[in-house]
């Protein structure tokens, strides 16, 4: 299955979850993880008729190679390291930890940029729905789980377009259910399964959540 873009991406994930009866939208908030995340992530809220929020994390990328995750971080304190990554690409605690440094400047100012004066969205006792527009190695989607968990959600759904077999596994650790359209044995990247997967920038992630704040 190809995607023409995001936002095609994000209707065929919906009309998957609208088949399901056990979302119900006043139990379920949506998600998304910045930036494409966030474009997938409104599709489905509108589908669902569900709150949408972004959830914040960020990925530690292996210094030499900073597609490749080696862990992530996230808002409340969340921490995630892939620890057999970590010990293949033989990366030391110095540059774990100064990769970490640098990724937590950023997500401060994510949540700045990001949330502005909007608290975010009350999880407790509901069904956190994260959703990403691809995930190669889950280590930022298991971040963003643990942060949901930490807020109080009740249950921790994963939901994407494509994941890699792998990452689907690792998210079990955290996440109550993962559900994804396509599951490739071979994901080199995820940008390979769509027609348009140009980056989203901040001022379009900023967009999406006041017109879904609007909507709310």
């Amino acid at each position: 299955m190809r995607f023409e873009d995001r936002s095609d991406a994000g209707r065929r994930l919906a009309a998957h979850l609208s088949e399901r009866s056990d979302l119900p939208s006043d139990e379920l908030v949506v998600l998304g993880l910045p930036r494409g995340g966030v474009v997938v992530a409104y599709e489905v809220a509108a589908a669902l008729g569900a709150p949408l929020d972004v959830i914040l994390v960020r990925k530690l990328g292996v210094p030499f190679q900073p597609e490749l995750a080696m862990g992530a971080i996230g808002e409340g304190g969340a921490h995630v390291v892939d620890e057999a990554v970590a010990r293949e690409v033989h990366v030391s605690a110095s540059d774990l930890a100064a990769v970490e440094n640098r990724e937590r400047d950023e997500l401060a100012r994510r949540v700045r940029r990001f949330r502005g004066d909007r608290e975010p969205l009350s999880l407790v006792g509901h069904t956190a729905l994260i959703v990403d527009d691809g995930i190669a190695t889950g280590s930022t989607a298991r971040a963003a789980c643990q942060v949901a968990r930490a807020r109080g959600a009740a249950r921790v759904i994963v939901a994407t377009p494509l994941a890699s077999p792998g990452a689907v596994a690792r998210l079990g650790r955290d996440a109550d259910e993962v559900i994804a359209l396509e599951r490739p044995e071979c994901l080199r990247a995820i940008g390979e399964f769509y027609d348009d997967f140009s980056q989203t920038n901040d001022a379009e992630v900023m967009e999406i959540l006041d017109r879904g704040s609007r909507a709310r």
